[in-house]
């Protein structure tokens, strides 16, 4: 055991090239520089992190980007770096805080016990929910908590065997109005589900989930649900390339809400029509649906969400958007967006929205001719998404490459090409 000096008082940060490894997503790299300032062997340092030696080998030389994070929370442990030079953003490796991990536990363990309140169930919450519907409902919950830092596949799984029980439940429930409440539930989970599907690029199987949603939405008789999952596979289509069957859903979803629509789904559904025009290359189109998006984010209400499924739209995720909508129009029809709307937009908190909206901002720049800088934030991003295993960021990725056209390759435009084939999910 190396004494406790070796790894204390280190300015990581001041390390410049291990901080240049950090941003490339190379953090075999970051770990071996940080173990050689430290002046331990890697025998050493495999004993200090529990590791053999030929697994600190591989971990230091690994060029393929696929990282297990709770190695690297590990290794960044025994070596004192801070977490987020091995891309884990000061996270817990596991994606669950202890605490909550706890609170977690309890909740799916305690999820059978609820089933028997079917027939006769206890004092439920405010809305007057069934206790069943409840509890699965705060499950869904927690694991949405989770997606910002989990690998989607596992909380796919998961997320599949949720569904099941919440059919269940519902084929068992007495009468129609518990089956409507289960049914609401279930579309949340299965809303769920194709966000998870969309993050794997499995692309088939969102809009599946998607679908059931809307159905189980219908069947609850809550309009406000309804709404929300037609936006929600809105913004998919607008996403991935359908941007005329966007709009049509984005139409389908205010009509579902009427005159009465809340503030915060007009700003959020405005928000879903400025991306969707951009894709079809329309900025005239796009600039009034942004404009729409900022003149009702001004009037939005203090206090709590009136649309529950959706954080209040501040000044980060209209950044976002506009950063987005910039980089899906076309070169010769671009949208001003500034530094401060990316700065703004990349200080989210969810690893994969960051991840994207890096590749977006990489966008502006190959636009404006700035080759190296667009590389290096795209190089960035990649290195996330394949630690989150990402098909979504991965894809990303690649369509910015394919944008590229230039037949001058830097060295970073080498290292991204390098980096993106190694890549496999």
């Amino acid at each position: 055991m190396l004494p406790t000096v070796v790894t204390q008082g280190i300015d990581w940060h001041s390390h410049g090239d291990i901080k240049d490894a950090s941003r490339t997503g190379d953090y075999g790299a970051v770990i071996r520089r940080a173990r050689r300032v430290c002046g331990m062997t890697q025998s050493q340092f495999a004993e200090q992190c529990g590791l053999t030696q030929s697994a600190v080998s591989r971990l230091e030389n690994s060029q393929s980007g696929s990282y297990n994070m709770i190695t690297l929370a590990n290794a960044a442990t025994a070596l004192g770096l801070p977490f987020e030079l091995v891309g884990l953003a000061n996270q817990h490796p596991n994606g669950i805080p202890p605490v909550e991990r706890r609170e977690f536990t309890f909740l799916v363990g305690g999820l059978a016990a609820a089933v028997p309140l079917t027939s006769a169930p206890a004092a439920g919450p405010p809305d007057g929910d069934s206790s069943a519907a409840a509890a699965l409902r705060v499950v869904t919950s927690s694991y949405r908590r989770l997606d910002a830092t989990t690998v989607s596949s596992d909380l796919a799984e998961t997320i599949h065997g949720h569904l099941r029980l919440i059919q269940s439940i519902a084929q068992t429930s007495a009468d129609a109005v518990q089956r409507a409440r289960m049914a609401s539930v279930g579309s949340e989970a299965a809303s769920f589900a194709a966000w998870l599907a969309w993050d794997m690029a499995d692309y088939g199987s969102a809009r599946r989930w998607y679908g059931s949603s809307i159905k189980a939405a219908h069947a609850s008789g809550d309009m406000l649900l309804a709404a929300y999952q037609t936006g929600s596979l809105a913004s998919f289509e607008a996403d991935t390339g359908t941007p005329h069957e966007a709009l049509r859903l984005v139409g389908e979803a205010r009509h579902h809400l009427g005159k009465d629509m809340p503030v915060l789904a007009t700003v959020w559904l405005s928000s879903i029509e400025a991306i969707a025009h951009a894709s079809k290359g329309d900025r005239t189109a796009c600039e009034r649906a942004l404009r729409t998006c900022d003149r009702h984010a001004s009037m939005m209400p203090a206090g709590p969400v009136v649309w529950p499924w959706i954080f209040a739209f501040d000044e980060r995720k209209i950044a976002a958007c506009r950063v987005t909508c910039a980089a899906r129009l076309a070169s010769t029809q671009p949208i001003r967006v500034s530094e401060k709307d990316i700065a703004v937009a990349l200080s989210s908190g969810n690893d994969k929205q960051r991840a994207l909206l890096t590749i977006d901002a990489a966008t502006s720049h190959l636009r404006s001719g700035d080759a190296e800088a667009a590389f290096t934030l795209a190089s960035r991003a990649l290195g996330e998404g394949v630690r989150l295993r990402s098909g979504k960021i991965v894809e990303r990725a690649r369509r910015l490459r394919s944008t590229y056209t230039d037949s001058r390759r830097t060295a970073m435009v080498r290292e991204f090409d390098a980096q993106l084939h190694a890549t496999y999910l």
